[in-house]
């Protein structure tokens, strides 16, 4: 399998973002990976590299649901302007510590949702991720 250019991570959790990087650069996952705090931020730049340098466009995306100022659902409605040719080489996971039923099911009932992972990300979820998503 080879190694995904971009990965972004998208949580308001500085720690967590931490730890997600070092599994995603120890497992050799991606050769870069960009945190946001914010998911404004984050929308920011996807939607300035898909105008500017769309071979640029990640990957894929961790993003979490429940954060300060734009939640996790907000940012999917906003993604969603971004045109899908640009979009659509670009897997979303939803990565968040929310246990509440309705939101698995509602995250994965999107169709720019490829799969709800509860934290931490492990090695284990990044090797389910590879076999189920990236080679297929």
């Amino acid at each position: 399998m080879n190694i995904l250019k971009k990965v972004i991570l998208i949580d308001d959790d500085q720690i967590n973002n931490f730890v997600c990087e070092s599994i995603i650069k120890n497992e050799k996952f991606a050769e870069e990976v960009y945190s946001f705090e914010w998911a404004e931020n984050a929308l920011e730049y996807l939607k300035n590299t898909a105008l500017q340098q769309p071979e640029a466009f990640p990957d894929l995306i961790f993003l979490d649901i429940n954060m300060p100022g734009m939640d996790g659902w907000s940012f999917i409605e906003e993604y969603r302007q971004i045109p899908e040719e640009i979009t659509k080489n670009c897997c979303l996971f939803m990565l968040s510590s929310a246990v509440d039923r309705k939101d698995i099911i509602s995250a994965k009932s999107l169709k720019e949702v490829k799969d709800f992972f509860s934290k931490p990300l492990s090695p284990e979820i990044l090797s389910f991720i590879k076999e189920e998503f990236i080679c297929s």
